[in-house]
């Protein structure tokens, strides 16, 4: 029987590029330095020293002028509130907002209406996906139908139907007794179970972080216990059943330091975290600004901290959005009522170069490294920059500086947590499964002749022109 494909995006020619003066920067394979990229029928065909490649005829020809290429990133939490709240996103148009981030695959939430908790509606998602995902695009069932803790959904014929793993992410699995049973089922279904980490009880009524913060601007506060107590219960389950669990979004220091614990102890566990909570804390909240709220909540400054020493030394393995779109008129009410969730696509790049590996506090390397890796928890393939591979790179200019949302997105939503904040690093090509998904007008090719001896169409003067 041949394996179930996970991936699905619409169809698409193979690139036919050469990328010229790039700096190519790919940790896994160690290469970080000036090169050529040829990319034939969107498979990787040959890595030269800059300038030495001659292009082949059909091909383009794009100068990449010293830019960074790197391998493109794979997203593991993703909102595309399809199907049911179209309104907000659908697949067109959060892939498109995927690939304006430099992202080559995503992998969707199933907390949708209704629910991702049978066989037939994944199979609706993926007849979609494969007319209208603009990148690679799986999917992820429910642990429990309706997302209600109470019964657990068919895992196996689920997985069967294509579903990458399973989460009731936007909800915990309260139960302790009902995840031993998912935890057991996943011996025969397979599939990483992500967990959203919280205990309602603890949460209550909170809109954000509890803390200094919240006691001075008067709101009700979700304590970071609520999380971290549900890590390391689940991490505990986790090494009992022998299983494999993915912790998303984690938010605070305790949680790291429950991830860190259960690894030691040889727990299968891994984590993640999201741009905002890496980049932002409680005291945006002061604003009142809804755009700031979201679940987990922004979290203390030592918070923040604990999030970057774990990214930095693998306890947490990858960068996760968790974009959340919601449309204007639902975030544009009073804090207390608005739905929580960020957009984080077509930012979470910028957001974490700008903040943390300009200042210093992250290497260049470890942040591409990260912003790869979230597929493999998945046992989805991980980009590489070598000849063979299939083409999953993106080009970007990491001196270049832009406002968020000053002329829009390429999502329907709005409600980012960085807008109007002055970020660095602009895509400027994204190619995805081999496929161009993105690229910039000014990269658009011209007819031209070649000097490295063949004929192809170039692409980059008017990029130069523009500057």
């Amino acid at each position: 029987m041949s394996p179930v494909r996970r991936l699905f995006s619409r169809p698409g020619a193979g690139a036919d590029i050469l990328i010229r003066n790039a700096h190519v920067l790919d940790p896994r394979t160690g290469v970080d330095g000036a090169h050529d990229v040829l990319i034939r029928g969107g498979e990787i065909a040959e890595l030269g020293s800059a300038g030495t490649l001659p292009a082949p005829d059909g091909a383009d020809i794009l100068d990449a002028g010293a830019k960074h290429l790197f391998p493109a990133f794979v997203d593991p939490h993703v909102h595309l509130r399809s199907p049911g709240q179209e309104y907000k996103e659908d697949i067109d148009s959060g892939t498109a907002a995927a690939a304006a981030g430099g992202f080559c695959a995503i992998v969707a939430m199933p907390n949708t209406v209704p629910t991702v908790d049978t066989a037939p509606v994944v199979n609706a998602l993926i007849a979609e996906a494969s007319e209208r995902a603009r990148v690679p695009t799986g999917f992820l069932a429910s642990i429990t139908r309706g997302l209600r803790g109470e019964e657990l959904t068919e895992m196996a014929d689920l997985r069967d139907a294509g579903a990458i793993g399973f989460t009731d992410d936007g909800k915990p699995v309260t139960s302790a007794g009902m995840l031993r049973r998912a935890l057991q089922y996943q011996r025969l279904s397979g599939g990483i179970i992500a967990l959203h980490e919280e205990d309602p009880a603890l949460s209550g009524d909170g809109v954000m972080h509890e803390g200094a913060v919240s006691a001075r601007v008067g709101m009700a506060g979700i304590p970071s216990l609520s999380e971290s107590t549900m890590v390391a219960r689940d991490a505990a389950l986790a090494l009992y059943e022998d299983a494999s669990v993915h912790f998303q979004h984690l938010s605070c220091a305790e949680s790291v330091h429950a991830l860190a614990q259960a690894k030691a102890q040889g727990a299968k566990v891994s984590g993640e975290a999201s741009p905002h909570h890496l980049t932002l804390t409680d005291e945006a909240v002061r604003s009142l600004d809804s755009r700031f709220k979201m679940n987990p909540p922004l979290r203390a400054e030592s918070d923040r901290r604990a999030l970057i020493e774990g990214l930095r030394s693998g306890v947490i393995e990858c960068v996760a959005t968790d974009h959340a779109p919601h449309a204007r008129h639902e975030k544009e009410v009073p804090f207390e009522q608005a739905p929580m969730g960020t957009i984080g696509l077509e930012t979470a790049f910028a957001a974490i170069y700008t903040e943390l590996v300009v200042s210093g506090e992250l290497a260049l390397s470890t942040l591409i490294e990260r912003m790869t890796a979230g597929g493999a928890l998945y046992g989805l393939h991980t980009p590489r920059i070598a000849p063979g591979e299939t083409a999953d790179v993106c080009l970007i200019d990491t001196a270049a500086s832009w406002t968020v949302g000053q002329t829009g997105y390429a999502g329907k939503s709005a409600n980012s947590s960085f807008a109007g904040m002055r970020l660095h690093g602009r895509v400027l090509l994204t190619i995805a499964g081999g496929v161009i998904a993105h690229r910039q007008p000014m990269l658009v090719a011209s007819e031209d002749e070649d000097n490295g001896g063949g004929r192809g169409r170039r692409a980059g003067a008017r990029n130069r022109a523009a500057r």
